[in-house]
């Protein structure tokens, strides 16, 4: 997740960078950081922050699982703990789950897959209008370094 994302999504989550700081048990200059590119989000923050995301955007009652999607076999999907915890809804969440018939080694190389695959949710995909909140940051950003 790039500086501009992670704006957006704090918009979209509506919380101030004190707000956000708490939510990611981090410190507010560590949010400042992440927002000026000075810092890279670090994963664990980045998939906390879609978790949030999911929550409040997604409907998943009448979602269904991956493993129906991906039309898995038994003896993948018995294996996958998607399936056994039945959060077919968050499988991109999920460390371990067999996707592509493998099990990837932590959750950086995970979402890389996940964000091509039609089980990640659509509500992820950032709308044109928070294309619009990335480049008022970038002014606001860019007009703050000519200031200095």
């Amino acid at each position: 997740m790039d500086a501009k994302k992670f704006v957006v999504i704090r918009k979209r989550l509506n919380k101030t960078q004190k707000q956000m700081a708490h939510l990611l048990g981090t410190s507010i200059k560590a949010i400042h950081s992440y927002e000026q590119g000075w810092r890279s989000i670090p994963i664990h923050a980045e998939r906390q922050i879609y978790f949030l995301l999911s929550r409040i955007n997604g409907n998943t009652e009448n979602q269904e699982p991956c493993w129906v999607k991906k039309k898995c076999p038994f003896e993948q999907k018995s294996q996958c703990p998607a399936w056994e915890f039945q959060a077919g809804d968050l499988c991109w969440f999920i460390n371990g789950t067999i996707c592509r018939g493998v099990v990837h080694k932590d959750w950086r190389e995970k979402i890389k897959i996940c964000k091509s695959c039609e089980c990640f949710p659509l509500f992820f995909d950032f709308a044109k209008e928070d294309e619009q909140v990335v480049q008022q940051m970038s002014r606001k950003i860019i007009g703050s370094k000519m200031g200095e």
